[in-house]
């Protein structure tokens, strides 16, 4: 099934203040586009909104599903100056951008969800927080991030990040994929042949390599690698928050997830064996627990 991709027009936020040119950020429509429940995904830090294409498609029956490429990823535009990728209130713009895009279609307010893995959970919590949301978000889905993410973590992220690796053919590249993604947990062959095609972008030379800009791994470069501690933004978080955990993660510990249940948004908590960072939201038992806690009153 072709999933056709739909392309907004955003401006582009930067540290410097200066004027730059706009950027498209590109998403996936799923759904009836008068259903008022829109649930927005969105994606790891490398990854991009085809990762979402098994969740969508359990949900599209009772919900409008917008999956976004964010920044730099997937068919989404590349910056010109990688600074900006560096600069945290982009992400949120473009975010917001989205949402006040999807809500200008209606003619009523709707009910806004978003599910978010690593990365896209951690947007979506900070934008929950924000006072000049277009719309509120009413709950949270969260995919293995959490008020404190541990250097130990980072560093391995910087490891593969911004290295901008080819291949000489899908395969290989496929193959490297699964070793630097071993931590998602058992897929199936047409899960990581999925992930593989649409994370893979064919240059002239007919090498293959990553569809993201290389150029994202910026803050890894400029900056010392040591734990990040937003437990006073999460503090604030009060809205339902599900919070799907792997258990062999090094990004959302035990220690942290067991203080997320009892601070900020009280979170739910679940822990999933044989998955590191991240659980994908593919597999038919995270698409239940998901779906069953978006559905439910």
């Amino acid at each position: 099934m072709k999933i056709p991709v739909k392309r907004l027009l955003v401006p582009t936020l930067s540290a410097d203040g200066k004027q730059k040119e706009p950027h498209y950020i590109a998403y996936t429509d799923w759904g009836d586009p008068q259903n008022p429940h829109i649930v927005v995904c969105a994606h790891g830090l490398t990854r991009n909104c085809r990762d979402f294409d098994y969740l969508a498609r359990a949900l599209q029956s009772d919900c409008r599903v917008i999956c976004v490429d964010v920044v730099g990823r997937g068919q989404s535009d590349w910056l010109e100056h990688a600074h900006d990728y560096d600069y945290y209130p982009l992400y949120l713009s473009d975010a917001m951008s989205l949402i006040a895009h999807i809500q200008a279609q209606y003619a009523t307010s709707v009910t806004l969800d978003w599910v978010g893995i690593s990365m896209g959970g951690l947007i979506g919590w900070i934008l929950a927080i924000q006072t000049a949301i277009p719309t509120p978000i009413h709950k949270l889905v969260m995919s293995d991030i959490g008020p404190l993410i541990p250097a130990v973590a980072l560093k391995r992220i910087a490891d593969y990040v911004g290295k901008d690796p080819r291949f000489d053919s899908f395969e290989a590249f496929k193959k490297y994929m699964k070793v630097i993604s071993v931590s998602f947990g058992p897929l199936t062959e047409e899960q990581w042949d999925h992930m593989a095609i649409h994370s893979t972008r064919e240059y002239a030379d007919g090498s293959y390599g990553f569809r993201y800009d290389p150029k994202i791994a910026i803050s890894f470069k400029e900056h010392e690698i040591k734990d990040i501690n937003l437990w006073e933004q999460w503090d604030q978080l009060n809205i339902p928050t599900l919070v799907l955990r792997g258990i062999e993660s090094d990004v959302l510990t035990a220690e942290i997830a067991a203080q997320m249940q009892v601070r900020g948004a009280k979170a739910r908590i679940i822990e999933l064996p044989g998955i590191g960072h991240a659980p994908m939201l593919m597999d038919d038992n995270q698409i239940k627990i998901v779906r069953d806690w978006l559905l439910s009153r």
